[in-house]
């Protein structure tokens, strides 16, 4: 899952941005709303988290333009603004739920989770293929209901791959929903995680493997029985 941050406090930025690194998301982060505008333009994501009060306007201003363009991502207001009127403006005007600063991040995770699991969003609370199962939640991975240890970049290689199971993901896109706009990525970065990938996916004896399709990207399917 990547998200994209919108926030001008640099302190909280950083803390929002672990919170949700720890929690399995991929994060791009925006100070401005000329930024953000920017980064919705060249990338897709699956929800966004957004402040109100930004050196260059109100949050809400980049929401009523994707809901123009009719783009139904989930989006998390996170403001100081709490009067009533304020969380009603921001409701009416598309934003999808409305967390008053200061807040938990626990609970900044679980009301993204939340959004996600709605029906536009489509995302299954656990996702399975054959002996191996993957909770998005608690981000822990199962082979014949025996759990096995994921490093959070192999947990999120496996949930992209899970919910695209059996169809072949592009190279390109998996680097885009598993590294940050800002990471630099080698030229084998992808490569060495999915070859960790499957060692720990062998090494559990699932009967699901990980095949690379040359040119093209990567695949989960189950194996054929012997």
């Amino acid at each position: 899952m990547r998200l994209l941050l919108l926030e001008d406090e640099g302190d909280l930025a950083t803390l929002v941005a672990n919170g949700l690194h720890q929690a399995g998301f991929s994060v791009d982060r925006a100070a401005t709303l000329a930024e953000a505008e920017e980064l919705t333009r060249h990338f897709r994501y699956d929800a966004m988290v957004l402040d109100r009060g930004l050196p260059d306007g109100d949050g809400l201003s980049l929401v009523r333009g994707l809901r123009r363009r009719q783009d139904t991502t989930p989006i998390l207001v996170l403001t100081a603004r709490d009067d009533l009127d304020d969380r009603i403006d921001g409701l009416n005007r598309g934003a999808d739920d409305y967390l008053v600063k200061p807040f938990a991040l626990s609970e900044v995770v679980a009301r993204l989770r939340a959004l996600l699991r709605r029906p536009h969003s489509a995302v299954d609370c656990v996702l399975s293929l054959g002996d191996l199962a993957f909770d998005p939640d608690t981000r822990q991975a199962e082979v014949d209901g025996k759990p096995i240890s994921l490093s959070v970049l192999e947990g999120n290689a496996l949930e992209i791959l899970l919910r695209r199971a059996g169809k072949v993901v592009r190279r390109t896109q998996m680097e885009q929903s598993l590294y940050d706009s800002g990471t630099v990525i080698g030229s084998n970065s992808l490569e060495v995680l999915i070859h960790r990938l499957r060692r720990k996916l062998d090494a559990a004896g699932s009967a699901c493997a990980i095949v690379t399709v040359r040119g093209l990207g990567y695949l989960l399917q189950p194996m054929p029985p012997l």
